[in-house]
């Protein structure tokens, strides 16, 4: 736990170098349809190096659609996005998670017929490393952040709790060394304290360095923990600001 530990402790001067940080993820103006229904409309809004931003919105406001138009699942119908200045608006998925930009999706998407490890050798498809010993050591990083994945490694992931299968998710996806994490609805169908942990594994991702996109419902846990958040209604921004400061707005 001491690599934990240790990022922990680099939070607050992370948190200063984002008032100067360059932004590393830009959408302009963007649109997304299904069909002829428009999920996204003019969505618009930019993330900085090393910032947790949240998502907020109801049910159908385009939060998820927005996340998958981010990792290339779905095409844009209007607009741009730009990834560290690059146009990447019609680049494939998979070149996007080689890119940096990687999804743990809503429903956590685990593969239930592989084990723990298997999942977790997954989530680095496509993404090379340097050497044995730098995945060796990625892997420790995320049995520090998760030690229950550690416990069982060996168990089919169908067969975990739902808090456990996502921590696997979120675990898969930190093997691809994301550049930018994004998360969609990691709490969804968790216990109170479990929640409460994930999000503090969510804040230890953040500190260690990885930019982080969050959708979530849980205002509270969310905003309490994020730099940024924008608030979205029928596919657009309707508002934004501070975390902390949106937490103290009862309309919000």
């Amino acid at each position: 736990m001491a690599r934990v530990d240790r990022y922990r402790s680099r939070r607050t001067r992370c948190r200063k170098r984002e008032v100067n940080a360059s932004v590393q993820l830009k959408l302009n103006n963007v649109g997304v349809h299904y069909g002829p229904i428009q999920a996204v409309n003019t969505l618009s809004f930019d993330v900085r190096e090393g910032e947790l931003v949240t998502l907020l919105g109801s049910n159908g406001a385009g939060k998820s659609t927005a996340m998958r138009a981010i990792s290339g699942l779905v095409p844009l119908s209007a607009g741009t996005i730009f990834f560290e200045g690059q146009d990447i608006s019609k680049m494939k998925a998979h070149k996007r998670v080689k890119a940096g930009i990687v999804q743990a999706p809503e429903g956590r998407g685990i593969f239930p017929g592989m084990t723990v490890a298997e999942n977790l050798e997954m989530g680095c498809y496509g993404r090379r490393f340097k050497s044995r010993s730098e995945r060796r050591e990625r892997l420790d990083w995320i049995n520090a952040l998760f030690p229950r994945l550690a416990e069982r490694r060996h168990q089919p992931g169908g067969t975990l709790s739902g808090g456990e299968q996502q921590m696997l998710s979120i675990g898969r996806a930190l093997m691809a060394r994301p550049k930018i994490l994004l998360l969609d609805e990691p709490s969804m169908g968790l216990a109170p304290l479990l929640i409460t942990k994930i999000f503090n594994i969510i804040e230890e991702i953040n500190a260690s360095g990885t930019t982080v996109v969050l959708v979530e419902q849980n205002a509270q846990q969310a905003l309490s923990r994020s730099d940024h958040a924008y608030i979205l209604e029928t596919g657009s921004v309707v508002g934004s600001g501070p975390g902390r400061e949106l937490l103290q707005d009862d309309s919000i």
